[in-house]
């Protein structure tokens, strides 16, 4: 959790000439590449520098087009594309030897009172409480493994139906439930948790796609990247307090898979929306 919150304090060298360019560091990984998660936080948090302190973002649209090293760090050059009474707009490319690596567009809104509805989180979810420790079944696989995808993770992850990182599932089923919250309590810092759960956004979303077609992390030939990731935030969370995430993969051609996500407080709230369009290959 440290190194996830030392990544979200970026650097602003040109400050004092409005220069809105923001420099940060990268999380370990097992695979040596920079999460795309830790990209999209990154880059809500440089926006987040260059609007009033009042108004919340609502929403990015992004794309990857590189993978970034993780021993390289990032720099975040952001354009303030528009200021209004409510909204302000903006836009960010996260570059790695001047290179760009992802680029997002991103909006931030004046809370205001307005009509208001919501879906309801389905029932008969198990609580997470209720749900194993992914630890000691992924460490009696590999314990590589189980430092990447739960020891060393800032976040705790429990499927409903049983990880699939190192096996398939039983059962083919083009959707997945995932609790998470992080392994420390954070600050008390809204954008920040906003942040967070954009971070985490990026977490598990591919794996309704490969649950629709048999596979798990561990398939021999198994090729996966973020094309691209859009998030709505409706309503502010703690991510230091469990999240359900609902995750569907709707199709699946050409290599690229689509998948929608909902994610709701352990009271039921809806609090984001996320759609994510992924490469998948497998080569024999």
């Amino acid at each position: 959790m440290q190194s996830f919150l030392r990544a979200m304090q970026l650097d602003n060298p040109g400050a004092r000439t409005r220069d809105d360019t923001f420099t940060g560091t990268n999380i370990w990984d097992l695979y040596d590449r920079v999460f795309g998660g830790q990209a999209v936080a990154q880059s809500v948090i440089a926006a987040g520098h260059t609007v009033d302190d009042d108004r919340v973002i609502h929403s990015i649209h992004g794309y990857f087009m590189r993978p970034g090293n993780v021993d390289e760090p990032l720099t975040f050059s952001v354009s303030r594309l528009f200021d209004g009474a409510s909204f302000s707009t903006r836009s960010v490319t996260a570059y790695q030897n001047r290179l760009p690596m992802f680029t997002m567009l991103c909006s931030f809104q004046l809370p205001q009172e307005g009509l208001e509805h919501s879906i309801s989180m389905p029932e008969g979810i198990p609580d997470p409480d209720s749900l194993p420790d992914e630890g000691p079944i992924v460490s009696a696989v590999s314990e590589d493994l189980a430092n990447y995808w739960v020891y060393r993770r800032p976040f705790h992850i429990r499927h409903v139906e049983g990880q699939i990182y190192t096996a398939p599932a039983a059962t083919r089923t083009n959707h997945q439930a995932v609790w998470f919250k992080a392994v420390e309590t954070l600050p008390d810092d809204d954008h920040l948790h906003r942040a967070a759960l954009g971070f985490l956004s990026d977490y598990t979303v591919l794996e309704s796609l490969l649950r629709s077609h048999g596979l798990s992390w561990a398939t021999p030939g198994l090729r996966a990247a973020n094309l691209d990731h859009a998030v709505w935030w409706h309503r502010s969370a703690r991510v230091d307090e469990w999240l359900l995430y609902l995750q569907e993969s709707s199709t699946t051609q050409g290599g690229r898979g689509l998948i929608q996500g909902r994610i709701f407080t352990r009271e039921g709230l809806l609090v984001a929306t996320v759609t994510q369009e992924g490469m998948v290959r497998v080569s024999e």
